[in-house]
């Protein structure tokens, strides 16, 4: 016999039963969304936390335990995985756009010492800033994951948008389907 539940699911909204009937059927989504989006559905229909775990692929019932629990606090929120290890995230929101404002901006030949940015440039440009101990990886992460590509004219710039000329004057384009080229 299994023991009570000490952190029952909170009553499901026809919302979040929609988003999770719709995460657990779903093929795009991340394995680990899926697999939370089962077990939450079936502790919601009944079911006890190991058979919950079990009908998810997973062994133990205790991560499903965490998960309702994490569930009942910040709803679908839940599904997403928070940092699963290694050291502490040093940078927050606010110094990622220090550096993406940083990385925009135009260098100034006299003050940064160079016509376009390279990591190196950058990483002298942040240090004075407040990030003493900033890496050119995580300049580089940050670049990335905000959309921009290293060009082969050595600048950075936002994958699918480009300048081109157009009846004698320069017009920015961009491109309808940058996200589904870069899956």
């Amino acid at each position: 016999m299994s023991r009570r539940q000490k952190y029952p699911l909170r009553p499901l909204s026809v919302g979040e039963r929609q988003e999770l009937d719709r995460l657990s059927r779903s093929h795009s989504e991340p394995a680990s969304h899926v697999a939370r989006a089962k077990a939450l559905l079936a502790v919601a229909q009944g079911a006890s936390y190991i058979a919950a775990a079990r009908l998810a692929g997973r062994k133990a019932g205790d991560a499903v335990s965490y998960l309702v629990r994490r569930f009942n606090v910040e709803g679908l929120q839940a599904v997403a995985p928070r940092h699963g290890g290694g050291p502490q995230m040093v940078y927050g929101p606010a110094e990622r756009e220090r550096i993406l404002a940083e990385a925009r901006r135009q260098p100034d030949r006299e003050r940064d010492g160079t016509a376009t940015w390279s990591m190196t440039s950058l990483q002298r440009a942040l240090r004075p800033q407040g990030m003493p101990k900033i890496s050119t990886y995580t300049i580089w992460h940050v670049l990335t994951a905000a959309g921009l590509r290293w060009q082969h004219t050595r600048t950075w710039c936002a994958t699918g948008t480009v300048w081109r000329k157009r009846k004698g004057r320069m017009v920015l384009v961009h491109d309808p389907d940058t996200e589904a080229k870069k899956n």
